[in-house]
Parts: C-alpha cells; sequence; structure tokens
C-alpha cells in the first residue's frame, strides 16, 4: 500500500520549502489536503511528482511549486473570498479553503465540477462551492473577489474577469510567452490592475485565456 502521507511531507520538504514558501497556513495545507484525491485514478502514483499533472482535455494540476509560490505571493488572509478558475478536480480549491473564508471554483467541464464538488465534500471542505461554467466569465455574481487565481495558463486575461476582483485585490496567472511563461501578480489599484513578474512557470492556455488572433488574408 503507499505511504501517501510520507510523500504528501516529501513533496512539502523538496518542493514547497526549497521554494522559499515557508508560511505556516500554505504548509500546514499542503501537508492536510490529500493530493492522491484529487487526481484521475490512473494518475494516483504520479500525484506527488514535481511537474504539472496531465488531468485530460489539455488541462494540468500543477506542480506543486508553483500552486505554493501563486499563494504565497497573493497574502491570503483568513477573510478573503476567493475565485479559483480551472479548478480540475478540486486540489487547488481544497488547499486554498484552509486559509480563507470561502473559496468559489469554475470549471468549464461539468463532469469534471460534478467530481470536485463530490470529492470536496468527502474530504468535508464545506466553505467551497463548485460551479459550471465558462472559465473566462468567473462568477460575477458570487463576488467580487479578494483573489482571484488561474490553475493554467493565460496569453491574456479578459477584461470581464478582472472586474470580479475587489479594489485592493490580487490576482494570480501564468501568462504563456513563447515556449517559456512567467507568473504575474496582478494588484488592482483605482480601478486598474497593474501585473508584477512573481517568478518563471509555464501551463497550458485555458480556453478563454487565448490571445485574439489577427485575421490574415
Amino acid at each position: 500500500m503507499t505511504d501517501y502521507t510520507s510523500r504528501r511531507t516529501m513533496m512539502v520538504d523538496t518542493q514547497v520549502r526549497p521554494s522559499d514558501v515557508t508560511k505556516f497556513p500554505i504548509i500546514d495545507a499542503m501537508l492536510s489536503v490529500p493530493r492522491e484525491a484529487f487526481v484521475p485514478d490512473g494518475k494516483r502514483e504520479a500525484a506527488y511528482v514535481g511537474e504539472n499533472l496531465e488531468i485530460g482535455g489539455g488541462r494540468v494540476l500543477l506542480e506543486p511549486r508553483t500552486l505554493a509560490k501563486m499563494i504565497d505571493a497573493l497574502d491570503i488572509q483568513p477573510s478573503h473570498v476567493i475565485l479559483d478558475i480551472a479548478c480540475g478536480l478540486g486540489y487547488s480549491t481544497a488547499v486554498l479553503s484552509h486559509m480563507c473564508d470561502f473559496v468559489v471554483a469554475i470549471e468549464d467541464d461539468e463532469a469534471r465540477a460534478e467530481e470536485a464538488q463530490s470529492l470536496l465534500s468527502g474530504q468535508g471542505v464545506d466553505n467551497a462551492a463548485v460551479m459550471f461554467g465558462a472559465l473566462a466569465d468567473g462568477a460575477a455574481k458570487s463576488g467580487p473577489y479578494d483573489v482571484i487565481i488561474l490553475q493554467g495558463g493565460a496569453e491574456q486575461v479578459p477584461a470581464a474577469l478582472l472586474e470580479q476582483l475587489r479594489e485592493g485585490g490580487r490576482i494570480a496567472a501564468v501568462f504563456a510567452e513563447g515556449t517559456l511563461g512567467v507568473v504575474r501578480i496582478g494588484h488592482k489599484i483605482d480601478g486598474n490592475v497593474n501585473w508584477r513578474f512573481a517568478f518563471n512557470a509555464s501551463a497550458p492556455v485555458l480556453t478563454g485565456f487565448e490571445k485574439d488572433r489577427a485575421f490574415a488574408l
């Protein structure tokens, strides 16, 4: 029988802490949430590898280091309401739920959204709700949000999503730039989001976050 608890501790000790993520709430959440419960059944053995994990449909579960560093840069507080875009089977939502007041998660695959909600409920997560819908649309009715986080890549972030960020709020996204990618944190000040470089990472671009391609004759 696989000892997932030991693997979880090793993940934190070899991937998260060496990436200068040391805040107790993040470490505690990542030690507490069973990552293997939030991946497709055939991927459980790979749940704790230090790279993006494919979960189907061109989507990935972000590597632990990337997620931890994004959360660290967002400076999440216990009173925060968070919008988790492209939650997959709910791992990121479960981690975030340990640190904030409530998480609204968006998934554009209806079956996956239902499974994520079921998995979260099964883990006793009662301060999160998974909604089915277009990723780029967010969930305006439940906003505005203190924090928005994208569990995948973006070439651009739609204005409609940025409008759901509270004044003074923060958003994290992996921006695809050629073969490389960078995580930027956006701060909403006077109604405008100012993006700042955080660290290097990569992820497949999410549906609805592609740049508009100019038509060429």
